[in-house]
């Protein structure tokens, strides 16, 4: 699972695939200076509420 955070460090978008994430950087014209890409991992776990 991939994020793509922009230069404000706000999430934009999350896909499964890194270039999907790329190519919605590249539809709003973000230049690579101003996104993050980063791999949020998929093995994240359950929190349990009280």
């Amino acid at each position: 699972m991939y994020g793509l955070y922009d230069k404000e460090g706000i999430l934009r978008f999350v896909d499964s695939d890194k270039d999907a994430c790329i190519a919605y950087a590249e539809l709003f014209e973000l230049g690579s200076t101003n996104y993050c890409l980063m791999d949020l991992g998929n093995d994240t776990k359950e929190v349990k509420k009280y």
